[in-house]
């Protein structure tokens, strides 16, 4: 009987979190950072040289627990990244100017419609007041460079970590840790 207690109290919290969409939550300086699962398939944007593209859309909620405001700071190059063991395969990071809600959150693609940035450089800002939430999108399109069959791209999930005042993005394998911004404390 407690082991049918234990399991069933188990699948629920596995259940609501998964309803949720968080794959992952920390806390850190008084800013907890919740990370989704990814939602996607294949690019329906704008392919001028690319093969076998595809893109994973992510969700990412900062909500700042602090007394004081902060200011939140995101920024993607739109440079390639390298995917390793995969030949010909690449990965590059977008972040989106619109905000995310959480009613979106079971939406397909998270309500994202539109992919029309593909080589440049995206940015997102926000000043949070004391106990304020901000939701955004980030987008990872994946593409190979020659034609080919498709290579193992991997990328299923990935997370904006706080240290210190920066922010990183990981996605391991293809991304470890890339430095993507900050959050800046006001007194």
């Amino acid at each position: 009987m407690r082991c049918t207690l234990t399991i069933v109290f188990f699948l629920s919290i596995c259940s609501f979190v998964k309803a949720q969409g968080i794959y992952s939550e920390t806390t850190s300086n008084g800013v907890v950072i919740q990370n989704s699962f990814p939602k996607g398939g294949p690019y329906s944007g704008p392919i001028k040289k690319y093969f076998n593209v595809s893109n994973l859309i992510f969700f990412t909620r900062v909500i700042n627990e602090t007394g004081n405001p902060l200011e939140l700071k995101i920024n993607f190059s739109g440079d390639s990244i390298a995917i390793p063991n995969s030949p010909d395969s690449f990965v590059k990071l977008f972040v989106l100017p619109d905000t995310m809600n959480l009613y979106k959150r079971n939406s397909l693609n998270y309500g994202v419609t539109a992919l029309t940035s593909f080589d440049q450089a995206t940015s997102f800002e926000r000043t949070l007041a004391a106990n304020e939430d901000s939701i955004f999108n980030v987008v990872a399109i994946f593409y190979q460079t020659k034609a080919g069959e498709w290579n193992d791209r991997g990328g299923n999930r990935a997370e904006l970590v706080l240290k210190g005042q920066d922010l990183f993005y990981g996605m391991p394998p293809q991304i470890d840790s890339l430095h993507c911004g900050h959050i800046l404390f006001s007194e």
